[in-house]
This record gives structure tokens, sequence and C-alpha cells, in this order.
């Protein structure tokens, strides 16, 4: 870990802010504006509205606009940028690294963060210890959502609303048809390695359904199972063997038809699979994919809202998860951890979150309460109580081999493979324009 973050400091330009800040990791608390009280804007820094949703709806007292909200007499502004190549995060390092000479009106307040890139915020003085704010109780959380957001003293920086243990969704209709039964428990045993789901993917195709709706859909299992870093401990670009497994599952899959696309997981193509006319029996993901990311699906009129269910699938895994982080330098230090302590320890907001969003909360006990009530069930999943399946999979969650490189060379292998099940190059061609590429986005790594 010593010798990773020695690369980190030399390499990622949020750690300049430690010339910029008098914080020294262990978080103090930021000065007021004025005397014993706080500032009147509090900036939130997101890339997606997700999270900025959820604070509208149960934290401020007031939806302004799309943009702002208002809590007693503090406006609560949100900062927005989008998420791939590395947008949010360029943006983001910038108003951090002016934090200091910001105006207090546009101090950075609270900014999220994604598990592919997180430890270069929480290893870095861009971020405060929140136990000095007041955000002390992790009795209910999820360890790994703790671990994550966690420097590599232990010095907690920030929490998250979620806890985000993925499954695989499938059609219920098209799993009778190729299985015979749309049964959790037997349609998992069906699949559950993953040569038993490539037999299930022949199955499908000899019945005309598509096993995945595009190539990069499994991308996330096989990634999370890695047994090591994106970049090695003496700064070496690595390519795990689970990562080559991935690629030689996508090219056999072309190759038998068994995907309906090779395109982009968010591409139209692909989630158009979700409408009732899709022959695509199985998607993946967490709570937050089906809920937030499914809108396809969830139509009421081209869509397909009770004939999914979910399982495990071949193996355990978890996809993202969004973090609130409180930034160094903050002029309302009270309100991030108000608003933190909300998100994780008030039971009745947290339920909601379950009940009416039908996520999955960053709360043991509200889960296990849902877990347990034989009468809750999820009307998208044909009224699975898909809180008791995640309950059982979020034992399985591992927080490892993660380093700060993670989101570009996720996105970049992804981008640069396709080029190859695309037929545009073949499969040496395409890793070594994706070695090129970390070339130039990461200077300082070693790419053999």
């Amino acid at each position: 870990m010593k010798k990773l973050l020695s690369i980190l400091l030399a390499v990622l330009m949020v750690f300049a802010l430690v010339g910029c800040s008098n914080n020294n990791g262990g978080g103090e608390t930021p000065a007021p504006t004025d005397e014993g009280g706080e500032g009147s804007v509090l900036n939130v820094w997101t890339w997606n509205t997700e999270f900025w949703d959820f604070l509208g709806k149960y934290y401020a007292d007031e939806v302004v606009d799309e943009y702002t909200l208002k809590k007693g007499d503090v406006t609560i502004k949100r900062t927005t940028y989008p998420s791939d190549g590395g947008a949010y995060q360029d943006a983001l390092d910038a108003a951090l690294l002016n934090q200091a000479n910001a105006a207090a009106d546009e101090k950075v307040d609270l900014f999220l963060a994604e598990a592919d890139y997180i430890i270069k915020y929480t290893n870095s003085d861009a971020t405060m210890d929140v136990k000095s704010i007041g955000v002390t109780d992790f009795s209910n959380t999820y360890k790994y959502t703790v671990e994550a957001a966690s420097d590599a003293n232990g010095v907690v920086k920030g929490v998250s609303f979620q806890c985000c243990p993925a499954a695989v969704i499938y059609r219920r209709s098209i799993a009778k048809d190729v299985l015979g039964t749309d049964d959790p428990a037997e349609v998992q045993a069906a699949m559950d390695s993953w040569d038993k789901f490539n037999d299930v993917a022949a199955q499908a195709k000899a019945k005309g359904y598509y096993m995945i709706p595009t190539t990069n859909a499994t991308y996330r299992i096989f990634s999370n199972n890695t047994t090591s870093p994106w970049v090695t401990a003496d700064g070496k670009l690595n390519i795990d063997a689970n990562i080559e497994a991935w690629m030689d599952q996508s090219e056999d899959y072309v190759k038998n038809g068994y995907t309906a696309y090779t395109s982009n997981i968010w591409g139209d193509e692909a989630t158009s699979e979700m409408f009732k006319t899709g022959k695509t029996m199985c998607f993946f993901g967490p709570a937050w994919y089906f809920n937030f990311s499914m809108g396809n699906a969830q139509d009421p009129e081209k869509g397909c809202p009770g004939d999914w269910a979910i399982c495990q699938g071949p193996q355990a895994w978890f996809w993202g998860g969004t973090w609130m982080l409180a930034a160094t330098g903050t002029d309302n230090p009270t309100m991030v951890a108000d608003i933190m302590n909300t998100f994780i320890n008030n039971e009745e907001v947290c339920s909601k979150l379950v009940s009416e969003d039908a996520q999955f909360s960053n709360n043991q006990a509200v889960n296990a309460k849902f877990a347990a009530d034989a009468s809750y069930g999820n009307a998208f999943l044909g009224d699975q109580n898909d809180t008791a399946v995640f309950v059982e999979l979020a034992k399985n969650i591992k927080f490892q081999n993660v380093t700060a490189y993670d989101q570009l060379c996720n996105e970049g292998l992804q981008t640069y493979f396709q080029e190859c099940l695309d037929g545009n190059v073949d499969r040496e061609t395409a890793i070594a324009n994706f070695k090129d590429y970390i070339k130039t986005t990461f200077p300082s790594v070693t790419v053999e």
C-alpha cells in the first residue's frame, strides 16, 4: 500500500492539494464562515442525479429546481459533469485544487465518488475525517462501504447511502421457455457456474434468444473477481487472468451468436433489449441498476415490469456504489455530517429508500427487516423479495485489488477490445491499442 500511495502521489493531480491545505489527513473541522454559523450555500458535486434526487426527496425542505434545493436557510446546489473518460474527476480535481482560494459560496462541500477511483480521494488531503464532524456510528453499515471510504490509516472520509451486491436480472418468460421454470432457486441452480451459464446460453440461442444484451454486460462480474490490481505496487500495468477470461468469453459469445450486440452496455441498442419485444434473457447489476438504469423495462407500455427476477448467477460480485465524501475546507461541516448520518442511520429514510425506491440501503438493520417480511416484494420483479436476496449476496462482497486507475483502465479495455469484437482489428492489436492508451493517460505507469 505504501508503494501504491507513493505512485499516486507522483501521478495524480489531486494530491497537489497537500500543499494547498493545512489538513494533515486527520480531517480537522473547518472553521465556520462567521461566529458560530455555517455557509449559506452547500455545494454538492455529482456525475448523475441518482443521489441528488434522494437528497431532494428525503432531506431538503424544498426542491427549487433541478439544480437547487433548500434546507432551512441553506441553499444546496448541484454541480454535475459526466463520468465517462474521467471528465467528472478532471473538473472536480480543478475545483478542489482551488478550494483554499474559492469564495465561501463556491467551495466544494460534499462530493460523490465511485469505487473505481475513490481511493484517489480518500488517500489525499482533499477529504477530511468524518468522525471529526460528527459521523461516528457505523454499526449498521456494511463493512466494505466503510473500508472503501477509509484512507490507508483507517481514517473514514465518507459514507455510502447504498450497498451494491449485484445479481443476474433475468426475464421470467424467457427463462420458462428455455429452462422450463422461472423460479429463482431453479434458475440459479441452472447457471451457478460459468460452464453452466454458457450451456444455458446455447439453449437460449437454440430457442431464438440471446443470453446477454451486449458483450460488456458480464464485464463487471469478471473484473470484480480479479486476483490482482490493474496497476501493481511497483507501478506496472497488469491485465489479470480474469480480464483475459472475459475477453475469451466475449469472443466466444460473438462467434456463437449468444449476444445481441457488441455495443456499449449503456447504448440504445443494448437497452432496447429491455423492452418487452427484446429477445435477451439476462441483464446484470445491483438494485440501482434495475431501478435507475432499466427505464425501458420499467416503461408501462413498451416495457415488461413484473417479467423479471434475480439470482446470484455464476459468481458473487458487486458493482459500484456512491460514496459521499467530505471536502476539506467545507464551510458547512455540520450539514455535511447531517446528510451522511441521515442516509446511513435514519431508519425512516433508509426504510423509504427500500420501500419507495427499491434500493438496497446501507443500513443492515433496515434491510434485515424487509428481508424477513413475507409480505414485501418488488413489483418489477414479479413480487420477488429482492432485499432478501441481496442480504445474502452482501455477505460475499470484498473490496480488494482497488487502485485509483480503475475507472479509465476498465473503460479503456472495453472500448479498445470492442474494436476486436466488431471485427475491425485482431485481439493482439486491440490489446496493443489499449496499452498505448494507458501509456498516454498514465505516463508514470510502466506498460510492457
